[in-house]
């Protein structure tokens, strides 16, 4: 799948370049990208803000992956691109490990979003009374389950490490064991299971 970028601002385009370098075609003008086919096609908000859907519709009609991205990201803007089928969202600006998570997420047919917003979902998501959590997290060691009850609450990593006093890429170890040892594939998941 080719990455494709468009964006009206050259220093987003720069930066995106550099992050995906040398394996992106850049696209100058938007009328090009209805051309694009079979792609990954990254832009900023700002080129498809007006006449919001059917942009979203052409460039999805032609088999490709959207990945918009935001100077200033909005989760009430993430949920109406989510729901318009855009395959990820996040901040135009944010740092390449996040460009490069939001690209590989994207190409296993995931959606992604920004961690942030991801947290901001997942706790409203309300809590089911009828679950017993208990149950489902009893294959867990302690620290997972420490863990797992506050990604269920949607804190992030850093959240999560300064309560318990380890490290984020410690939380993020144990994150990814719970999700193979419960069978889901995101934060997001989990929390479904879970509330």
């Amino acid at each position: 799948m080719e990455i494709v970028l468009h964006s009206d601002d050259i220093n987003l385009l720069s930066y995106w370049e550099s992050v995906f370098s040398p394996k992106v075609i850049i696209i100058d003008e938007f009328d090009k990208l209805l051309e694009i086919k079979n792609s990954l096609i990254i832009l900023n908000f700002s080129l498809i803000e007006t006449a919001l859907e059917k942009r979203i519709s052409v460039l999805k009609n032609n088999n490709n992956a959207l990945l918009i991205l935001h100077r200033v990201p909005d989760i009430s803007i993430g949920k109406k691109l989510l729901s318009l089928g855009v395959n990820g969202y996040g901040n135009a600006l944010m740092k390449s490990h996040f460009l490069l998570s939001a690209v590989d997420a994207i190409k296993e047919d995931l959606i992604w979003l920004h961690p942030e917003f991801t947290s901001a979902l997942i706790a409203e998501i309300p809590s089911t009374k009828e679950k017993n959590i208990d149950s489902i997290i009893s294959r867990l060691s302690q620290r997972e389950k420490d863990v797992v009850i506050l990604l269920k609450d949607g804190e992030t990593y850093k959240e999560i490490a300064t309560k318990l006093e380890i490290t984020p890429r410690t939380v993020k170890a144990h994150a990814h064991s719970i999700y193979t040892k419960l069978q889901v594939k995101d934060r997001l998941a989990l929390a479904l299971l879970l509330k």
